[in-house]
């Protein structure tokens, strides 16, 4: 018999916990394997928890002067420490919205304190004034569709001097968080089923493409989450992470949001290269620590335009510490027939404003587009995304999943696999099924129209027939179900 993994809010630290599944030894998670959506960690029964530590190192709060202990009543780490977050202002700190809503007990923050095992270490406290949730936060629980930042205001000034504040993304800073790139996850969490370790450690981990990552039962949504990290188990982040800060390149691109209950499987972040960090800027106030490179946004992000017609935006850029430099534009991931044009020049001089002129083909196919904006300075590059809708999205009669084969039979607890195809649909199509106490998986779970996916279900220990109900959803929110018959024996 299986125990299923959970896939939950972090609630408690940086250090990694692979959990076994009804053994000692401790594997990797397998690939086909679907983690189950569960209450954040912090709030887990320490029998729920294995023991082996999963690499991260310890550091310090000198290496990262802006790293903040979130403590409250009741939370299950030394002294109650529950989050981390990072020092944005001097009263203003940055977390994950779950931090704040979805655990009881008043909270406060402890500052400078390398290991909370030791009380009075720390060099500061405060309580919490206020604080503010991204308005698309949908309470608790909310984690698990996105939005998961938030903004506390704190009784008393924090002893960090503004030239070490944590600097927050924006959406000029989407090319931090594109696949490939690496990043240090900070945390003071767990490190065996006893209890949390109370140290502040790090550990490196990889940025993913969001499509590789769904392996839960809820979706990794690319545009509000990061994934980052692996699949096997060897680091990640766990219970007591959650809040505390993914930095890119020097720069906080994310925070710990949620990820599976066993710390073995990919960490997923609050993404703040985009909206959500332009909120959480404007929510912090004042302005953000420079880092000597300009700044590019676009205005409006997003835009429609009919077949053979054209759409446009500005791209508005900022001068950086060292000052005005010359500008390259480009665009990139342009649908079919689709070209830019910039005015009144592809080359400007950061301070400057440039339209972008999107002209579709009277050929370019209907669908939703991310077309990737960039500038190229002598100091690097800055990417941003709009999203053109050409036409009404896609098409009417939405995606067609069929199953082969269409019927299995296995014993309690037995595993069977089948074939989904799906034709029709518009851009990426995202699989799910219903109908079993635990979802089946699939491999990959989003495909193209045409493409195909390894469904693999497990049987359920009470003997019976089960109709597994199979939904593919596309871009545009166009849905098609299919059904697959379970026999258990």
């Amino acid at each position: 018999m299986r125990t299923p993994r959970f896939a939950v809010a972090i609630t408690a630290a940086l250090v990694t916990v692979t959990l076994p599944v009804l053994n000692t030894t401790a594997a990797a998670a397998p690939p086909d394997k679907v983690s189950v959506a569960a209450n954040p960690t912090d709030q887990l029964r320490t029998g729920d928890w294995g023991t082996r530590i999963v690499n991260g190192e310890r550091t310090t709060v000198k290496e990262y002067p802006f790293v903040i202990a979130g403590m409250r009543v009741g939370g299950g780490g030394p002294q109650g420490q529950s989050c981390t977050a990072s020092v944005v202002g001097k009263r203003k700190i940055l977390t994950a919205a779950h931090c704040m809503v979805d655990t009881t007990g008043a909270k406060s923050y402890f500052y400078g304190d390398d290991d909370l095992n030791t009380p009075g270490d720390e060099t500061f406290r405060t309580a919490v004034a206020s604080f503010k949730t991204h308005p698309g936060y949908t309470g608790s629980g909310g984690w698990r569709t996105g939005y998961d930042v938030a903004v506390v205001t704190t009784v008393d000034d924090i002893p960090v001097p503004e030239s070490q504040w944590a600097k927050v993304a924006g959406s000029g800073d989407s090319a931090l968080t594109q696949p490939g790139k690496s990043g240090t996850s900070l945390g003071y969490g767990k490190t065996s089923a006893g209890g949390g370790s109370g140290e502040l450690r790090k550990t490196t981990m990889p940025v993913n493409d969001p499509a590789g990552c769904q392996v839960f039962d809820i979706r990794v949504n690319g545009d509000l989450m990061v994934c980052t990290g692996y699949n096997d188990g060897r680091t990640a982040d766990c219970s007591g992470d959650s809040g505390g800060p993914f930095i890119v390149d020097g720069v906080v691109v994310g925070v710990s949001s949620w990820g599976s209950s066993a710390c073995d499987r990919y960490s997923i972040m609050a993404r703040l290269t985009n909206a959500m960090g332009d909120w959480a800027r404007a929510e912090i106030g004042g302005t953000q620590p420079g880092d000597g490179k300009f700044g590019m946004a676009l205005s409006p992000s997003a835009g429609k335009a009919e077949p053979g017609k054209h759409v446009s935006t500005s791209v508005t850029t900022t001068a950086g510490d060292q000052g005005p430099e010359k500008l390259e534009l480009s665009a990139s991931a342009l649908p079919t027939g689709t070209t830019a044009t910039f005015q009144p020049s592809s080359t400007v001089d950061a301070g400057q404003v440039a339209k972008l002129t999107l002209q579709t083909a009277a050929s370019t196919p209907a669908g939703i587009y991310k077309v990737i904006v960039t500038a190229t300075g002598t100091s690097g590059a800055k990417t941003a995304e709009f999203t053109l809708t050409v036409g009404d999205g896609g098409t009417v009669d939405g995606p067609r999943p069929s199953a082969s084969p269409g019927t299995g039979t296995v014993p309690p607890g037995g595993y069977a696999n089948a074939t989904i195809t799906v034709t029709g649909g518009t851009g990426s199509i995202r699989l799910s099924a219903t109908g079993l106490p635990y979802p089946p998986s699939f491999t990959p779970q989003t495909v193209k129209s045409g493409g195909t996916s390894r469904m693999t279900v497990m049987g359920p220990y009470q003997r019976g027939t089960y109709k597994v109900s199979i939904t593919a959803t596309d871009s545009v929110g166009n849905t098609g179900t299919t059904t697959y018959t379970l026999t258990v024996r």
